[in-house]
This record gives structure tokens, sequence and C-alpha cells, in this order.
């Protein structure tokens, strides 16, 4: 029954990650919240419960990013078989190639996804930098008023989206095919994802598209380079963070599997759903509405604290 339970805990969890993950509402902020009403009942001691709820709050992402992957495969697989006897298809007559040959054999790389690619590795960089780097010390001084900085960034980044909606929302966007982003702009982008990164309750679906918005990009692709974006940064965050909980010892039982297993199903489901509505959705509207919504919560949130019925920290693991 102990079991069951802490499934459906898990469950209620993926939920969440799975809708807050990929619209412009902070996902971790949500998990962090959420923490203090719902908490896993995990064995071990505090500090290993902590170590695991540290690991779990990035892994859980990982079914939301398979999301992307099965959505947008056509969109992002750059590899192909073309018969060698057979002339590679041809972009702009013979002068640019659609396709580069590889070493001569069937195989064949799309050249635009391939650009695509060294785009998103280039935006990862400012976030590979400060994972090794800084991660671990902002988490340290943000944890005692976690649930202050959620608030505040849910109402900053929420008046953010309005302002930039108001100023940019009328403007025939510059940018209208992923493919013409710039390198700058790529690597301003990826400056926001640490923005995001350091200050939950930012999110960082949030924090890359003002950042797109505010470049030139139309909602469309600024969303579509995020869901981009979003894959090799949260593998990279899951395999650092697996590989920092292991090196402190730690091992995973049947539960805390259980639970991380159900908790990615979940949110890959629910992820699927997420991704098509919002990318329907920002064709003929703004993000107005998920600004209202995080400016409405924040002050939510912050009256909570306030009153004493939330505490200013991270939530502790039971």
């Amino acid at each position: 029954m102990e079991t069951l339970i802490e499934i459906l805990k898990a469950v209620v969890f993926g939920f969440v990650e799975g809708i807050t993950e990929w619209l412009p509402i902070s996902s971790t902020g949500h998990l962090i919240l959420l923490g203090n009403f719902i908490s896993f009942d995990l064995p071990g001691d505090a500090a290993a419960k902590a170590s695991f709820m540290e690991l779990y709050d990035v892994v859980i992402q990982l079914g939301a990013i398979l999301a992307v992957v099965v959505i947008f495969i056509k969109e992002i697989w750059p590899f192909g078989i073309e018969n060698p006897d057979k002339e590679v298809k041809r972009k702009v007559g013979d002068l640019e190639e659609h396709y580069w040959r590889i070493l001569g054999s069937p195989l064949v790389i799309r050249k635009d996804i391939f650009m695509l690619w060294v785009k998103i590795a280039l935006a990862c960089i400012p976030g590979l930098a400060y994972g090794l780097l800084l991660d671990d010390l902002i988490e340290t001084v943000t944890a005692p008023v976690m649930t202050i900085i959620v608030a505040v960034m849910l109402i900053v980044v929420g008046i953010v989206f309005v302002v930039v909606e108001i100023i940019k929302g009328k403007e025939k966007p510059a940018v209208r095919d992923i493919k013409d982003i710039t390198i700058p702009a790529v690597l301003i982008i990826g400056l926001a994802q640490v923005i995001a990164g350091a200050l939950p309750g930012t999110s960082r679906s949030g924090a890359t598209i003002i950042a797109g918005l505010l470049l030139g990009l139309s909602r469309t692709v600024a969303a579509e380079f995020t869901f981009y974006l979003a894959i090799p940064t949260m593998f990279g965050a899951s395999l650092l963070k697996m590989l920092k909980y292991l090196s402190e010892g730690m091992s995973l039982g049947f539960r805390e599997i259980a639970v991380l297993c159900v908790s990615s199903a979940v949110a890959f489901i629910v992820s699927m759903i997420s991704i098509r509505f919002l990318m329907g959705y920002v064709k003929k509207h703004d993000f107005k509405v998920f600004a209202w919504y995080r400016i409405v919560l924040g002050v939510l949130v912050l009256a909570l604290v306030i009153m004493g019925f939330m505490g200013a920290g991270t939530a502790p693991v039971m």
C-alpha cells in the first residue's frame, strides 16, 4: 500500500511536469511549490532524501524531453540514406547541395538540420559552463529562500512577458524560419537559459522565448527552438545530476526507481499533449495569458509565505 501511495504521488508530479515544462510558466517552480504540499515517503536519512529529490527534479524531465524527440523527429534527425548512383538532391540549382554524402557512402546528412544542431550546441555552452562551475553553489545559496525566489520570478518574468508582447506583439517578426536564426542570437538565447537555471520560477522555456521574441523571432520559431534546445540541455543536466548522485555513494532502491519511471512516463504522455497544444496556440495567440497566470500565482505564493502557510525555502523531503 505504501508503494502504491508513492506511485500515485509520482503520477501527480509527472502530470505537473508534463504540463509546465513546455508552457512558459516554470516546471521547476511548480515542482518546488508542489513539494510544499506533497512529499515522497522515501527510505534513508534527510541528506539521502534531499539528494534523491535533487536528482528527481531533473531526471523527471527526461520523459518530457522524449516527447519532443517523438513529435519533431523529422525536423531534428539529420541522417538519411540515398542511392549512391542517384544524384544527390540539390537545394539551389547546382550551387548548394541539400545533403552532404558521407565518404561516398549511401549515408547522407541534411545540411539545414546539421547547421541547426551546430546552433543548438552553441546555445548550450553557457548552460554547460554554469552547470559545471556554479550550479551547486547557487543551489546552496538559494535553498533557504527557494519558495520566495520562485514567487518573485513568477511575477517578474510574467511582467516582462506582458511588456515584451506589448512592444513586439504588433511588429512583423524578422525570423520566420528556424534555419534563419543567427549565431549571435542563439548565444543570447543560451545566456537566457542560464538565468532560468539559476533562478527557479523563471522558466527555461519562458526565458528563451522572451529572448527569442526580443531578437525578432516569430512566436512559433521561438517556441520550436526552445523545444529543440531542451533536448541536449536536459539530457546533459540529468547526466550531471546522476553522476553527482552516484559520486556521493548514493544508490537507487525499488521505490526510487519506480517513482522516477512512473513520473517520467506520465510526463512523456502529458508533454505530447502540451507541446501540440502550445504549437497550435502560438500560431493565433500571444503569451499574455501565461504571463497573467504567472503573476497571479506568484502573488498567491508570496501571500501564503507571508501568512505562514508555506515555508520560505525548499520544502523538506519526508
